[in-house]
């Protein structure tokens, strides 16, 4: 496609002498003779930049120049003024002040302007190709959104036909322990994948519709319930639940389920096999409700900066991958709809603690979700997990210092 280039100039002979200096291949020169005749050309033309004369009969340059500058389909466009008289400080000002990126005197150098508008020339191309290229990523990442999110639906199916097998498997194995383990496994498997196959339709849907809140009253611990009685099999003993104060709050219920689901999930697949998960949720506060997931095992130091980022994940170089890094990327942008904040909290050698802190009350209709977490001041130093009394740098110790809260075992 040919950039455009447009001299105005009242004066037949200066249009034809312009045109032949500027034309060459990729370059196309169009001519006006006047402000109005211009106006015209710049509403049917994208103008790389435009040559204006000052001294025009009706319209001069400077007035033509304000116009261009008031409509924001010529708003940017380069202009480079033209004149025959002499120098004068006052006509330069006036001509940067309109809008003016170059004042030419005549006669004018040829090899001189020639320079200039190729400059202008190029840049524009270089805009053009830019625009192309971001139209063209953004139709990619639309049909790559699209492909997820079929996809993740007809995954639905077949999974439900394997869940189902695995069910009545573990209900028909009776003393044949070797079924039961399979069965076992085949359960374990279908939930890790139907909790993928939900993080790739949240992730899908946050892209292509941004998140829409319902938020109701709703009471935190028996939706912790409800989530944690979800997960069978062998994690279900590993799951402790621990609650105080008023868990009430005005909340997305679907939204703050999968929040839930997703860390407990995480906590689960990753942490040390034969360590609890414990959930905590505290309503001590007027203002907000916090929740607590911690659980045995580490998280490496290069990997927490982008724990909450997608397609993330704590694993090391060496561990094998166990999902696609959606998780804790869904559980920051649910948390961050509500007004809230999640971080990594401290906790004793040898665990992991991720804190979520949500108002009683979502956050304001319109509002801006906040885009900073709160640093890690002013919480407890490393070996004393916050909100979880009792728990020690390992499974089954308590602390010497503070009694253990009743525990109350998930499922």
């Amino acid at each position: 496609m040919d950039t455009t280039v447009l001299v105005v100039d009242d004066i037949p002979a200066n249009l034809v002498a312009m045109q032949a200096l500027l034309q060459e291949p990729g370059v196309r020169v169009i001519t006006a003779a006047s402000g109005p005749a211009a106006l015209e050309s710049l509403l049917l033309h994208d103008v790389a930049v435009a040559l204006l004369d000052v001294h025009m009969p009706g319209m001069d340059g400077f007035e033509l120049a304000e116009l261009m500058r008031g409509a924001e389909r010529t708003r940017h466009v380069p202009l480079i003024f033209l004149t025959a008289a002499a120098e004068d400080q006052q006509r330069l000002f006036r001509g940067y002040d309109a809008g003016a990126v170059d004042f030419l005197h005549k006669p004018i150098e040829p090899h001189v302007i020639a320079s200039k508008v190729r400059i202008f020339v190029d840049m524009h191309r270089q805009r053009r190709q830019l625009a192309e290229q971001r139209d063209a990523l953004q139709e990619s990442l639309r049909i790559n959104e699209l492909f997820t999110a079929v996809l993740s639906h007809d995954l639905r199916n077949p999974l439900s036909a394997i869940r189902m097998t695995g069910r009545l498997l573990e209900r028909q194995a009776g003393e044949l322990p070797v079924v039961r383990e399979a069965a076992e496994r085949i359960n374990q498997c279908s939930e890790r994948m139907a909790r993928m196959i939900d993080q790739l339709l949240d992730c899908a849907r946050l892209r292509a519709q941004g998140l829409r809140l319902d938020a109701q009253t709703l009471d935190v611990a028996e939706l912790t319930r409800r989530v944690l009685a979800e997960f069978t099999g062998r994690s279900t003993s590993r799951l402790e639940l621990q609650a105080q104060g008023d868990l009430r709050a005005r909340l997305d219920g679907d939204r703050i389920a999968q929040v839930l689901s997703n860390l407990v999930g995480n906590a689960v697949e990753h942490g040390q096999p034969d360590w609890p998960v414990q959930v905590r949720l505290d309503g001590s506060s007027a203002t907000e409700v916090v929740i607590e997931v911690a659980n045995g095992g580490d998280i490496p130091t290069a990997t927490r900066d982008t724990l909450f980022q997608p397609f993330h994940s704590s694993r090391t170089d060496s561990a094998p991958a166990r999902g696609l890094g959606l998780g804790l990327f869904i559980v920051d942008q649910f948390t961050r709809a509500h007004g809230g904040t999640v971080q990594l909290a401290a906790a004793p050698k040898g665990w992991t603690c991720i804190r979520v802190r949500l108002p009683r009350q979502p956050a304001a209709a319109g509002q801006s979700p906040r885009t900073e977490f709160p640093g890690m001041a002013g919480q407890k130093p490393a070996g004393e997990l916050s909100g979880l009394p009792g728990l020690a740098s390992r499974p089954g110790a308590e602390a010497a210092d503070a009694p253990a809260p009743s525990r109350q075992t998930a499922g």
